[in-house]
């Protein structure tokens, strides 16, 4: 592979691009200009450059037949209506007329939302990273007419600059090469295809199941983690779900301190960090430095989504308060710019600017705009708290600061000479003024598109957030969480055939991938839980069923990230998906999601400890077994899977509560063991005037009883006492 990579950039004297970054989108009115044909798509990164002067296409059939009609590459467009630098590019590079110019002259020019079609985006990531060490967002890949990649990189300006090529220069090169050195460079496509190809096919090795193998991933983590800033790695830091909540269930049983550490050192510095918004709550998308101060300031679904998780289980292993504080900041950004108050459902992002050139120039704060809004003791109290000074850390704006807690609240009180509790509402306050003051339009645009296994992911969050916090208006976190999920049950699922990818202004769109299913799944199986409504226990079973049916490989076990239909659609050339067909895929890692096999395999195992169904069992078995052979060179990226396998090898705690859904005995003993804490326990309330046939015996005097067991291993005696089956859902099997 590095062979065909220096190549083909000696071929082309490539001068290589840092990799690209990350952010937003607007839509200016662009007076009398002509718009393209993407005014009509669904996707608003996509709207957003209908009046580009670009012969932009949608990804599809159009769009290929048109380039082998001329004979013409295609110049592929990856990006994100969150994604800062696609719009840099957008506005610097694709506005030029001379580049639009060259681009309609020479190419077929395509252009992608990264969020609606995630399959395309992980394959020609995964292709333009091989072929030139690149990925990132925006991705630009050049492509042979039936799809394959033969040159790509991330952003690039209009006009050369710091030693690097731009598109003025580099279009009409490449245009050349295709031109004169045809065979070359169809070659080079080919070669590098088969070698995807292969990589796909042997990427990874089967194996037998070990305890063994659960604990060298989690000496992985323990290496990877960073003992001085928390989180993992030593570069720019991403929140990694997984990572934590493989951290606090090997902590949990074994007693662990250091695991405890990873988690917590890494929960508090994000907690205090400039990733965390500590002014409209919920958390950005990454840090960009080792030491969580600068992030990227877009809100994404899936990282507020794994925040909740971890800080309401870190909540209930430790009781910090500060962990509660920060669940009930994310929920509150949620219900007020993330999600849908009216219908339900989680909306798709939150962009970080609010015009061109606005890079975090709305999250950030001078000493001065603080002054501005605040009275000089609640500033005194902000600006010392948060550490806001004269020179901040923003490289476009040095004066912007990026809120971060860099002292205690007593520090701040001493400085004050005021009482701590006199200090934290000064602090409060401040906060409050600060929110009102960024509430005013313009504000960050918000993506409206409900993406389905963001839903499930967000589901399942709040419905953990339900269990462990209902003292704190638990029944609206529920309640909301429910609705949401039977909106995306009502719209975008029909029995048999899964979910569809995402729901928009009255349609369901996109082909259901893997994470659509298994995310979804899982959602269900948690409103199993705190309803004891079956009818989400037999659509979680459906929609599995649908996966072993068409997702499933059945020669090496495992799930691919697309159904078998579309699969074969594709390869015998019947649909134009190209190389999302062509190359299978099986996720296996976290990136930065749980991976969809990890989760695949955590539900089939929930869905046999509940039924009994060997062959959910049999599923799990086999999908683990298909990486358990190379999961150990993953790293943390393979933390999802290895809570996947400690489940599997492990059966949870499980409470069976018998008794009327109604009857406030049962529900005392339902809140109870729903709120405690044990990693992955099962909780489940079977009532007798629903159920013709029991789990275990009802009491014959009609009041509820629990049972608790480990699946197909011992059971405690049944109980009545709250507090004996607390302590046996915590306790029993360690």
């Amino acid at each position: 592979m590095l062979k065909l990579i220096f190549a083909f950039a000696v071929l082309l004297n490539i001068v290589f691009y840092p990799g690209g970054l990350y952010t937003e989108e607007k839509g200016d009115s662009m007076g009398d200009r002509k718009e393209n044909r993407l005014a009509l798509s669904t996707s608003p990164y996509l709207r957003s450059a209908r009046y580009q002067p670009i012969d932009w296409y949608e990804f599809g059939e159009g769009a290929f037949a048109r380039a082998k009609d001329m004979d013409r590459p295609i110049l592929l467009d990856i990006g994100a209506v969150w994604c800062h630098w696609c719009h840099v590019m957008d506005e610097e590079s694709y506005e030029d007329p001379e580049v639009a110019e060259l681009i309609n002259k020479y190419f077929i020019a395509i252009k992608v939302d990264r969020d609606e079609r995630p399959d395309l985006d992980r394959r020609y990531q995964e292709a333009v990273s091989a072929l030139t060490g690149q990925g990132g967002w925006p991705l630009t890949a050049f492509l042979t007419p039936e799809g394959k990649a033969f040159f790509g990189g991330t952003y690039f300006p209009p006009e050369d600059k710091f030693g690097r090529e731009g598109l003025k220069t580099l279009l009409p090169r490449i245009a050349l090469l295709y031109r004169e050195e045809r065979s070359r460079v169809l070659a080079t496509a080919e070669e590098h295809h088969r070698q995807l190809l292969s990589l796909a096919e042997t990427g990874t090795k089967a194996g037998a199941l070990s305890p063994e193998q659960v604990d060298s991933l989690v000496k992985a983590l323990k290496e990877d983690f960073d003992p001085h800033h928390g989180g993992f790695g030593s570069g720019a830091k991403f929140p990694n779900e997984g990572a934590v909540e493989l951290a606090l269930l090997m902590a949990f049983p074994k007693g662990d301190k250091d695991l405890l550490n990873v988690a917590i050192r890494t929960m508090d510095a994000m907690a205090g960090g400039g990733i965390r918004d500590h002014i409209r709550g919920g958390f950005f998308r990454y840090s960009v430095d080792p030491h969580w101060h600068v992030p990227h300031f877009e809100k994404m679904p899936y990282v507020n989504s794994g925040m909740i998780k971890n800080y309401v289980h870190a909540y209930a292993a430790t009781g910090n308060e500060l962990y509660k504080e920060v669940v009930i900041e994310i929920l509150d950004y949620i219900r007020r710019e993330a999600s849908d108050p009216e219908l339900g459902g989680f909306y798709a992002s939150q962009d970080a600017d609010i015009g061109k050139g606005d890079d975090g120039d709305y999250y950030t704060w001078t000493p001065e705009e603080v002054d501005g809004v605040l009275t000089p003791q609640e500033s005194r109290a902000i600006k010392s708290y948060y550490g806001i000074e004269a020179e901040g850390e923003m490289e476009r704006n040095a004066a912007k600061n990026v809120l971060m807690v860099v002292k205690e609240v007593a520090e701040v009180a001493g400085e004050l000479n005021l009482p701590q509790v006199q200090t934290l509402e000064l602090i409060k306050r401040g906060r409050e003024k600060l929110l009102e003051a960024r509430n005013r339009p313009p504000r960050p645009f918000v993506d409206t598109n409900k993406y389905a296994h963001w839903n499930g992911m967000m589901v399942s969050a709040y419905l953990e957030a339900y269990k462990f916090l209902s003292a704190l208006g638990g029944e609206g976190i529920k309640d909301f969480a429910l609705k949401s999920l039977d909106f995306m049950l009502e719209k975008a699922y029909q029995k048999g055939r899964g979910l569809y990818h995402s729901y928009h202004e009255g349609q369901a769109l996109g082909q259901g991938l893997l994470e659509d299913q298994v995310f979804m799944a899982e959602a269900c199986l948690e409103a199993y839980e705190v309803t004891g409504e079956k009818r989400y226990l037999e659509t979680a079973q459906d929609i599995v069923d649908y996966c072993l049916k068409d997702f499933w490989d059945d020669a090496k076990g495992g799930f691919f990230d697309l159904p078998q239909v579309q699969r074969v659609a594709i390869q015998r050339g019947e649909a134009a998906d190209y190389l999302s067909g062509d190359i299978p895929r099986k996720p296996f890692e976290d990136l930065p999601t749980p991976a969809g096999n990890a989760v695949a395999a955590r539900v089939l195992d929930r869905l046999f400890y509940i039924t009994y169904k060997k062959e959910y069992r049999e599923a799990s078995q086999r999908t683990l077994e298909a990486y358990a052979g190379s999961a150990s060179e993953s790293g943390r990226f393979a933390s999802s899977y290895a809570l996947a396998l400690e489940y599997h090898l492990k059966a949870p705690t499980y409470a069976v509560i018998i008794g009327k859904k109604g009857d406030a005995e049962t529900l005392r003993l339902w809140k109870a063991a729903l709120g405690a804490y044990r990693p992955g326990k099962i909780v489940t309330v079977h009532d007798p005037a629903e159920e013709s046939s029991l789990p275990y015996p009802a009491r014959p005097d009609g009041r509820p009883v629990v049972y608790v067991c480990i699946p197909f291993g011992a059971c405690a005696p049944p109980t009545q006492e709250t507090d004996k089956m607390v302590e046996l859902l915590r306790t029993m099997g360690i």
